[in-house]
C-alpha cells in the first residue's frame, strides 16, 4: 500500500483555518479547493463541514496522493480530485466540471499556501480561473503570508521570502494590495482579513451579484 503524503504544516494550521471557514462557509454548498497539495486539509474540512461538497483540485503529480487521503477517509462529500493548474493564460482545463442546469458553478473556493509558490503570471491565472468557475455571490478564502504597503509583516516572513526566491526567483510573498486588486477585477470584494498564527492571514472575499 502506498504511503500517503504528509505535511506537518497542514496539521498545525488546520484548526485555525477551520474556525474561519466554519463562519464563512456555513451557508455554502460546493467548494473548489485550488492547490489541495497532500489532501490533508480536504479530508479534515470536509469531515467537519459535511454539508459541503469539497472538490479537490491540483496539478496531475499531486492527484495520486490526494486520492489516497480521500480514499482512506471514505467521506461522501469528497468527489475525485480534478486536474487543474493556474497558468498565465487560462485553459479550458481550469473550467469547472460539467454540471446540471440547476447548478451555477462553485459557490465557494479555498486555497492555502499557494500564491507565494506561483509566479505572478500564474497568480493572474488563478483569479482568471476562479472567474470562470465561481457562481454569483461566491465566497473565496485564501490563506497564507502577505505583505502590506510593500513591507514584510514580520522577520520570519522576510526570511521565508528569501528562501522562496532562492528556490524559485518567480515566487515570493505577495503584496496584499496587488492580490486584492486582482480579486476586484473578477467582482470579489474583501469582507474580512483575519490574522492567523505564524504571521499568516486568511483573506475572505465575497463575489458581487
Amino acid at each position: 500500500m502506498s504511503e500517503r503524503p504528509y505535511s506537518p504544516s497542514c496539521d498545525r494550521n488546520r484548526e485555525p483555518i477551520l474556525a474561519v471557514l466554519l463562519k464563512y462557509f456555513a451557508d455554502r454548498r460546493r467548494v473548489l479547493e485550488v492547490g489541495s497539495g497532500t489532501g490533508q486539509h480536504a479530508v479534515h474540512f470536509a469531515a467537519a463541514m459535511p454539508w459541503l461538497r469539497w472538490q479537490c483540485a491540483d496539478q496531475a503529480e499531486y492527484l495520486p496522493g490526494i486520492r489516497l487521503w480521500l480514499d482512506d477517509a471514505g467521506l461522501p462529500n469528497t468527489p475525485p480530485p480534478l486536474e487543474l493548474e493556474a497558468v498565465a493564460t487560462p485553459t479550458p482545463g481550469f473550467e469547472p466540471p460539467p454540471r446540471s442546469a440547476a447548478e451555477v458553478g462553485f459557490d465557494a473556493a479555498f486555497s492555502a499556501n499557494t500564491l507565494h509558490i506561483m509566479g505572478w503570471p500564474q497568480v493572474h491565472g488563478f483569479f482568471a480561473g476562479l472567474d470562470a468557475a465561481l457562481a454569483d455571490e461566491a465566497t473565496v478564502a485564501v490563506y497564507g503570508p502577505f505583505n502590506y504597503g510593500g513591507e514584510f509583516s514580520s522577520d520570519s516572513n522576510r526570511e521565508f521570502d528569501g528562501w522562496l526566491k532562492a528556490r524559485d526567483p518567480a515566487s515570493g510573498v505577495r503584496d496584499f494590495e496587488a492580490v486584492d486588486a486582482l480579486a476586484a477585477q473578477i467582482g470579489l470584494r474583501l469582507i474580512e482579513d483575519v490574522a492567523m498564527p505564524a504571521n499568516n492571514r486568511c483573506l475572505i472575499w465575497r463575489r458581487q451579484a
